[in-house]
């Protein structure tokens, strides 16, 4: 159906890894291990969502596809990464600030990234439910619109995280069973353009 939007798929796989795939090493103190554990064990479930929400949306996004279904599958697909972005910044706040220079600011910012990362992909959840299924080129014409949402929200930065997570947290994170596993799960189903 769209090859640009299962191309912008494979962004936000990306993304998601911005968030597991830490640098490896020990930190200087183990004061941060517990709260990388807590903050791992919370996202590592929300990474498997949106893997699979980006599975299942690109599973659908092919020419055989009916318009409805497509609709359908993007909608919950959307709303699930909308949700999983939002369970992983209330982890983060729950977590409270690292034990790092400036943690409080860049634990504050990670989250605010997070949740307008839910608000934009509940937005495009918006924008396919509202796309025109009966006109096979509109609901065609509309879903490239939804395509190039995407594809700008997955080159949006992720500064803020990838501040968080540098330094002795990117080492206590990549200790973390639970975080190697998220990023395994996220490296595992990249996204293929088809149809």
């Amino acid at each position: 159906m769209n090859k640009k939007l299962t191309a912008a798929l494979s962004g936000g796989a990306v993304l998601v890894l911005a968030l597991s795939a830490c640098s490896s090493g020990s930190s200087k103190d183990d004061k941060l291990d517990p709260w990388a554990k807590q903050v791992c064990d919370a996202v590592q479930p929300q990474v498997q969502k949106i893997a699979a929400a980006n599975t299942a949306i690109q599973k659908e996004t092919t020419d055989q596809s009916a318009p409805v279904d497509v609709q359908k599958a993007d909608s919950k697909g959307f709303q699930d990464i909308s949700d999983a972005y939002k369970a992983m910044a209330a982890a983060i706040e729950k977590a409270g600030p690292p034990d790092v220079d400036s943690g409080k600011t860049k634990q504050e910012n990670a989250v605010k990234e997070l949740n307008a990362l839910s608000a934009s992909y509940a937005d495009l959840g918006k924008q396919s439910d509202a796309l025109n299924t009966k006109d096979q080129a509109k609901f065609a014409d509309g879903l490239d619109g939804v395509a190039k949402q995407l594809e700008k929200l997955s080159k949006t930065g992720t500064d803020a995280l990838k501040e968080l997570e540098a330094g002795d947290v990117g080492k206590a994170m990549a200790k973390q069973v639970s975080c190697k596993s998220a990023s395994a799960s996220a490296a595992a189903s990249p996204a293929t353009t088809q149809g």
